[in-house]
């Protein structure tokens, strides 16, 4: 068995590549092999959000904190608050990040095949972003 002890956990910088804003990552658990799943604390400050990406085994996002957007391909943004939870298919492009003027946070939980978890594309234009101001609460 493992413990990682709060506070023991070093946050990162999202890299510029594949979000926009700024975004803390804590890693919180990537165990070795054959384990395949991964998990993560994501924080955005107001107006950072991820690029476009997809997940060949789905991802599960739990919000923890604050008021964020998301978006799947094709579809209008939608809403997302603290006590949210969203699951994403395996391959459907998507994006998430916080709003203009709320921070997010969700803890990310994804699984990798062939020791992919995540395929990055492009980043998420200021217009489709802002497109969101009139996001409405999912049922």
């Amino acid at each position: 068995m493992e413990l990682k002890r709060v506070g023991t956990i070093a946050s990162i910088n999202g890299p510029e590549a594949t979000f926009t804003g700024k975004v803390r990552i804590e890693m919180l658990s990537t165990p070795p092999a054959p384990a395949r799943t991964s998990c993560a604390s994501v924080t955005f400050e107001p107006g950072a959000r991820s690029a476009w990406h997809t997940h060949p085994l789905g991802q599960t996002l739990i919000v923890t904190a604050g008021c964020g957007w998301t978006q799947c391909e094709g579809e209008p943004v939608v809403e997302i608050r603290a006590g949210d939870v969203i699951w994403c298919p395996p391959g459907h492009k998507h994006w998430h990040g916080a709003t203009p003027t709320a921070a997010m946070t969700h803890i990310a939980v994804q699984e990798a095949l062939d020791g992919v978890a995540v395929v990055w594309m492009e980043k998420v234009s200021n217009e489709q972003y802002l497109a969101g101001r009139h996001a409405r609460q999912s049922n």
